[in-house]
């Protein structure tokens, strides 16, 4: 396997290129730093007697931090991205600075929330008949059309359809734009994550968190770049495969942070028991083993695993300070608790991760990802066996937590340069399956947007009258490449040599809906 993690194409940013540009012909030109008393510097200083002269002091501190900050020491090797300045991203001016994503897991129903369909209550009770043939994944016998049990009204200045299983998102559909044709390559769940994802529907490539994290780098020294809140009752399909950086450096793949548990973050503190680990002991022993890593890796250059742990072990020695403090909601005003429906029993623990998620965002997060519902027939929005009583529960745990989010974050400034991403992986048939339930459809599904860039109370695409399948696909690939677009990135540009190739998260496809922007 080759690769290059600094492939793609990108402008070096506005500090690197005057750090370069002091660089004249093998000599540093700079201006004179030093008092009348010593020898003026007319003429070019060499590098040698500018490290010499300059190394201690102040000065040399602050040209070490600038150079060692655009990877232009010697020995120095960046670890995580180029560090993109938040001034124009990597090929164009970026709209959005940080993104926030919200997976519903199992597959939420387009035509029970989003997607009215007046045709579906004309036709209830009769033979599902589009005129082609029609396929059930895990069996539907008879195909029997079935209306949504739920009550659909237009709501906002946008007049915006939306069921009466999400009252609270309803009052926010002028700030949303609608996706409402996307489609998938496939109705089988593992597949269909890895491709909303990956953009793949096998295992091993790298997701949208990684992609972003290796692209524009990090926000902050004391955080994660790329962080994942599972649901606490389990990690979705594919398991950690949904947040993996794939062929990428792996220091681009999610942290998970299990905010619901007692100990959030894993080995972040040493067990009570260990009395012995003091801060000295710990200092010595992080000093210790760094020196050993250092000389190991320097006999396994362009290895990358090694590199990322050494630069997780930094990262989780600054979180000792930082993560509980993130993590700490206590200080949280009793109205914001109530708008993320904190003091409610079914929204209280998804309100808290995407509080917790607002937070992280504040401090230099670049990329969340929260996700609803775990892996398996229950729990999730995956409602083969009645629609009516299964829908409203997981529908219910998230509504109020994600209006919460979208006010929170607007009333504070922060929607203006955040990139709110609601997703799932396919959508439900328009016919019943066990009485009421819905099967697996990759035909077509719902997303939204919202924030940064993005244009509320607008709506892309369409399905057929059925909800059966996408009159104008909208595949992961163009939600991808717009969101690339809104964070300064052209998604064609973004690759990583890999086996020969030049990879690309929207792989050979993708196109910007600029009809949403």
């Amino acid at each position: 396997m080759s690769s290059n993690p600094h492939s793609h194409c990108s402008q070096p940013s506005a500090g690197k290129r005057d750090v370069e540009s002091a660089f004249v012909d093998g000599t540093l030109r700079v201006p004179n730093l030093r008092t009348p008393s010593v020898r003026p510097t007319d003429g070019p200083i060499p590098r040698r007697e500018f490290l010499w002269q300059f190394g201690g002091g102040l000065g040399g501190i602050a040209a070490a931090h600038l150079l060692g900050q655009n990877g232009l020491l010697a020995d120095t090797e960046p670890t995580t991205g180029v560090g993109a300045d938040w001034n124009g991203g990597l090929h164009h001016r970026a709209k959005a600075k940080r993104v926030i994503q919200l997976f519903m897991n199992g597959g939420a129903s387009q035509c029970d929330t989003f997607d009215y369909k007046s045709e579906l209550e004309k036709r209830h009770g009769t033979r599902f008949d589009p005129g082609t043939r029609v396929e059930s994944v895990t069996g539907s016998p008879g195909f029997v059309v079935m209306k949504s049990p739920f009550e659909f009204k237009q709501h906002g200045q946008c007049g915006r359809w939306v069921s009466s299983v999400f009252p609270n998102l309803a009052q926010c559909v002028d700030d949303l734009a609608f996706l409402m044709s996307m489609a998938s390559k496939t109705n089988v769940h593992g597949p269909g994550s890895y491709m909303m994802n990956t953009g793949f529907v096998t295992p091993g490539f790298p997701c949208l968190g990684g992609w972003i994290s290796y692209g524009l780098g990090s926000l902050s020294d004391d955080l994660p770049t790329f962080v994942v809140m599972p649901d606490p009752r389990g990690l979705p399909y594919n398991q950690q495969g949904n947040f993996s950086s794939g062929f990428l450096p792996v220091a681009h793949q999610g942290t998970i942070i299990k905010a619901a548990a007692a100990t959030p973050i894993a080995d972040l503190f040493p067990p009570p028991a260990a009395k012995f680990i003091t801060s000295q002991s710990e200092a010595e022993g992080l000093s210790l083993l760094n020196r050993l890593n250092r000389e190991h890796l320097s006999d396994w250059q362009g290895d990358t695993r090694l590199d990322a742990r050494i630069a997780s072990y930094e990262l989780a020695a600054k979180m000792q300070v930082s993560a509980p403090e993130v993590l700490d909601i206590s200080g949280e005003t009793q109205a914001t608790r109530k708008l993320y429906g904190l003091e409610e029993t079914p929204t209280e623990e998804f309100g808290r991760r995407c509080l917790i998620a607002r937070r992280m965002l504040e401090r230099g997060v670049r990329f969340v990802q929260i996700w609803s519902g775990a892996g398996g027939a229950s729990g999730n929005w995956d409602n083969h066996t009645n629609i009516n009583t299964e829908l409203p529960l997981i529908a219910a745990v998230t509504d109020k937590p994600v209006a919460g989010l979208l006010q929170d974050l607007k009333a504070r400034g922060l929607l203006e340069d955040t990139l709110v991403v609601w997703s799932t992986e396919f959508g439900r048939q328009p016919f019943s399956q066990s009485t009421a339930g819905r099967d697996h459809n990759g035909g077509t599904f719902v997303s939204w947007l919202a924030g940064a860039g993005v244009k509320g109370g607008t709506a892309y695409g369409e399905s057929d009258e059925w909800s059966w399948k996408s009159l104008q696909p909208t595949w992961c690939y163009d939600l991808h490449a717009t969101i690339l677009h809104l964070l300064g990135i052209d998604h064609t540009r973004l690759t990583f040599r890999h086996n020969g190739s030049n990879r690309r998260l929207t792989d050979v496809h993708g196109r910007v809906i600029s009809q949403i922007l």
